[in-house]
């Protein structure tokens, strides 16, 4: 198989190398380096060389060469990236708040205090949708309410210590 080699003309090579600077000190790296194996291909080297200089695999090289030559460098921008879709929808966090809001006791619960792990069960009970009490925390975040941790406080410590 031939080596995929572009040939660009040198004040396109300028401007890819403009762009990649520009890119990496706004802080988009991955499209630096997209545009830095553009560059150096069309310098002469390979895709197998550009993977080891660039540290990414030959497969993900040869795959911006080609998008490169049919989007331009439009090709090596970012896309939107939406991730994994929510789990639950705008009706259904309306009526976590509203659960939530009305406390564990209401629920049924005998702690007067929620917790992430809780949140977690209740959103499965409901809705039937599994969180993870990390996640949960995000949620609430996303939600409006606030997370607080529990302080300990010694039973014979000095209050006037710990007022200071």
């Amino acid at each position: 198989m031939l080596p995929r080699l572009l040939h660009l003309h040198p004040a396109i090579c300028r401007r890819l190398t403009r762009l990649s600077k520009e890119a990496e000190r706004d802080g988009a790296y991955r499209v630096a380096k997209r545009l830095q194996a553009v560059v150096l291909n069309a310098e002469g080297r390979t895709s197998g060389e550009l993977a080891a200089v660039l540290k990414a695999p030959r497969s993900k090289i040869s795959e911006w060469l080609a998008r490169y030559q049919v989007q331009g460098v439009e090709g090596l921008l970012e896309g939107y990236r939406s991730g994994r879709p929510p789990g639950l929808n705008r009706e259904q966090r309306q009526q976590l708040a509203d659960l939530l809001d009305s406390g564990p006791v209401a629920y049924g619960l005998d702690n007067g205090v929620w917790t992430s792990p809780m949140i977690a069960w209740v959103i499965e009970e409901e809705f039937g949708v599994t969180y993870h009490p990390g996640h949960v925390r995000k949620l609430l975040h996303r939600l409006g309410f606030s997370m607080q941790r529990p302080r300990r406080v010694l039973a014979r410590a000095n209050v006037a210590e710990q007022d200071r």
